[in-house]
């Protein structure tokens, strides 16, 4: 059987000391192989945004295994952590976060202008992301300039211009109207079919999540349920 491509074993995560500790993780074990559509859903507190934050290297757990590609990413440091999350992941919020004063061509060249790309071939390979969710006539764009649908497809752009392993999308439908959302999950469906990225998306909504081959239930601080489609 294949090794997943990620894998927590016995995940725990507390924050604070004494009386004042709060565990918000208590002993998460999940897997996810290469290729897969993950849907990440609970309620609020129940351990989801956590378990996000670790995979996403942007936090570690208090204990336990964060295994990625047959490494221990628990035991890298900071600097190593970080050049993981440049060269495997991408991400996407629910606030688009893109840099106000910028067009979307210059924000979609960001992670390529962090990873030392010369300036000629970050604008053709920005350039080519953003062909990929249809924005090329609005390269020159600011975000005031463009609708809420086109500021997320802007960051989805961004999030895949490295080519990554893994984009990690929280909420990315949560500020959209119905149809817009649709649209954005049709493009994560995209990337993950044609490009083979694997993708694991924190969602409330059901409609948003029944795009996922597996959605993996959070209740307290451990995983509940897997269900796999």
């Amino acid at each position: 059987m294949a090794e997943p491509l990620i894998a927590l074993r016995g995940v725990t995560k507390t924050f604070g000391e004494g009386d004042a500790a709060f565990q918000a993780l208590r002993g998460v074990d999940l897997e996810v192989t290469q290729g897969d559509f993950v849907a990440v859903m609970g309620a609020s507190g129940s351990g989801k945004s956590t378990t996000m934050n670790i995979l996403g290297c942007l936090d570690t757990p208090s204990s336990g295994s964060f295994i990625f590609k047959g490494g221990h990413v628990e035991q890298l440091d900071v600097d190593q952590r970080a050049m993981l999350r440049r060269r495997y992941l991408g991400f996407v919020f629910q606030g688009f976060n893109l840099l106000a004063r910028t067009s979307a061509l210059e924000n979609v060249e960001l992670p390529l202008l962090y990873r030392g790309e010369a300036p000629q071939n970050r604008h053709k390979i920005a350039m080519t992301a953003l062909d990929r969710v249809g924005l090329v006539p609005w390269a020159d764009h600011t975000p005031a300039q463009l609708s809420g649908g086109q500021q997320q497809r802007v960051a989805i752009a961004r999030a895949i211009v490295t080519e990554p392993d893994i984009l990690l999308a929280d909420e990315p439908t949560g500020n959209l109207d119905s149809e817009r959302s649709v649209e954005i999950m049709e493009l994560l469906t995209q990337f993950n079919t044609d490009l083979g990225i694997t993708i694991l998306m924190v969602t409330h909504e059901a409609e948003m999540a029944a795009y996922a081959r597996t959605i993996i239930r959070f209740k307290d601080g451990v995983v509940e349920a897997v269900e796999r489609r």
